[in-house]
């Protein structure tokens, strides 16, 4: 029925598929889309925005502790509180993005941080620093939240999966970028040299600005505003073919209510539609049982990201060194900036195998290894704590064990969330869902950073990594257990993946569809016109 949005239809059984001559097939893999790539990098450089103040606080925090006389609970609310702060921005960012869309909302992002961190280099006191942050915190959220919903939306879906993990990449190199501002500023005047760490946060932030005006706009969001003959444009030049691009705007206006029928550059779409009217209430108060399945698989991946520790890792690197026995501040900063280098190294690694070997497996392996690294990094911490003598095994594994944690987080954890968080919600809700997502994350990263110093006093730092360990296996039950596989699926295949989904299907690859695959595209057309017209007809 013409109007009705997928996620309130029952999903009718696929017609049989046609037969097609081998020689209408593609002969090979299509080549990567370079106009797409483009437009990922440029997206994704948002999230430079949050790894830069990450990895840049984890070092100045030191110096600020020293300048301002800070405690270590002041301290620890600093890094941890724009977390908080960036809730404002993540929530506002569906609305925001639904209204004036994808690409000026990546503009006001990075606006916002420069604000941000030019308050930051500049302020004489603690109060004033954290009023920088607040700032700052929002700018995040808006970052953090249209990066991978506007990377996915422009993104083929053959390479979906690589383009969607570049928001984790760049926030990787922000982190490595802060830990060699730390190194780089660390010999200044104390009074100097951790504004200048801070403020200096505010150039990527225009070069993001420049770059916006190059970035066409969503073109499912131009859907959404009636506007085909653009996003028909826009859909030609990121996909891999024309059939595909054809593919998917006649999926995306059925997403959005449009007859497939319709052919005009500009068409009137309902409020409703357009701009995101009654999201809420199909995401919190009536959803459907896929949407529901969806949120759960959302929320709880966001969770367990930042639940397994990483950001205390991140942010506090140089008092784990201190604590496994590194003693200088030079010492413990070019240890941080190794704990960058592979960081960074292991997700450009994942970006290429994300679309080879799926997400379940990368994601399982990922925190499979994590645990095992919590728990080997646990217990060398405890081990070096508990004895008089510096024991230089320990010392060993506890600095190696850091690398391999986020050596394995970097491989799946990391930007496998944030790819399928954005690519699981059908399309009118995917803006709102993904911002909720986002406010799980940065909620929980808030908690975990201003807890861990003082529950490293309260239970020792070994034994907050155990506590750590024991999140991740949780989370690896919870992955094996709910998340089914999403590699190939075109986004608007998503409600019907889920919706008769049960949990022992999560054990199991899906079984290929010749209708959603995006190899075949010359198949998919015809037999997706069919599916459409049985739906209406029903």
């Amino acid at each position: 029925m013409t109007g009705s949005t997928p996620e309130n239809q029952t999903a009718p059984s696929p017609p049989p598929v046609k037969h097609v001559p081998a020689s209408v097939l593609p002969a090979k893999p299509p080549k990567r889309n370079k106009y797409a790539f483009a437009c990922a990098i440029l997206a994704s450089m948002t999230s430079i925005l949050l790894g830069y103040d990450i990895g840049v606080m984890s070092g100045a925090m030191i110096y600020i502790k020293r300048d301002l006389k800070c405690s270590d609970l002041q301290i620890g609310i600093l890094a941890g509180i724009l977390n908080i702060y960036s809730l404002i921005g993540s929530c506002a960012a569906g609305k925001t993005s639904d209204w004036i869309g994808r690409r000026y909302t990546i503009v006001l992002a990075g606006a916002i941080f420069f604000v941000g961190a030019i308050l930051m280099g500049l302020a004489p006191n603690y109060a004033f620093l954290m009023f920088g942050r607040f700032v700052a915190g929002i700018g995040v959220g808006y970052a953090l939240m249209i990066a991978p919903v506007y990377t996915a939306e422009v993104s083929p879906a053959s390479s979906r999966g690589f383009l969607t993990s570049f928001p984790e990449v760049f926030i990787n190199a922000g982190i490595m970028l802060g830990y060699v501002s730390n190194l780089a500023f660390s010999n200044f005047p104390l009074k100097l040299g951790w504004r200048l760490m801070l403020g200096i946060g505010a150039v990527p932030s225009v070069i993001l600005a420049l770059g916006v005006l190059a970035m066409p706009e969503s073109p499912r969001w131009l859907v959404m505003q009636g506007r085909l003959g653009e996003a028909k444009r826009v859909l030609d030049k990121t996909s891999d073919s024309p059939a595909e691009a054809a593919l998917r705007l006649e999926d995306i206006k059925h997403a959005a209510g449009i007859p497939a029928d319709c052919h005009d550059d500009v068409v009137q779409v309902s409020k409703r539609n357009s701009h995101g009217e009654g999201v809420w209430r199909e995401l919190l108060i009536r959803p459907t049982p896929a949407v529901r399945r969806v949120m759960i698989a959302a929320l709880g991946i966001h969770f367990f990201q930042q639940a397994s520790g990483i950001d205390a890792v991140v942010l506090f690197s140089p008092r784990i060194f201190k604590t496994a026995g590194l003693k200088t501040d030079h010492q413990q900063l070019l240890a941080t900036v190794a704990v960058g280098v592979v960081k960074t190294s292991f997700i450009l690694v994942a970006t290429f195998l994300l679309d080879r070997i799926g997400r379940r497996p990368l994601l399982l392996t990922s925190v499979g290894g994590m645990v095992l690294s919590l728990a080997a990094l646990g217990t060398s911490l405890t081990i070096i704590d508990q004895s008089e003598k510096k024991v230089m095994w320990a010392v060993v594994v506890a600095i190696a064990t850091v690398m391999t944690y986020v050596a394995t987080f970097s491989i799946g954890a990391g930007p496998i969330t944030w790819v399928y968080s954005s690519e699981i919600f059908p399309l009118r809700l995917r803006s709102q869902g993904s911002s909720m997502g986002v406010v799980v994350n940065r909620v929980t990263s808030g908690v975990i950073s201003m807890a861990f110093l003082p529950l490293s006093k309260g239970i020792t730092t070994g034994g907050a990594f155990y506590l750590f360990g024991g999140i991740a296996t949780v989370a690896w039950v919870f992955f094996y257990t709910f998340l089914p596989e999403t590699q190939g699926r075109m986004l608007e295949d998503m409600d019907e993946l889920f919706s008769g989904f049960r949990w022992r299907d999560s054990k199991n690859k899906p079984k290929s569809n010749p209708e959603k695959t995006v190899s075949n595209p010359e198949v998919e057309i015809g037999s997706n016109k069919q599916r459409r017209e049985d739906t209406q007809s029903s």
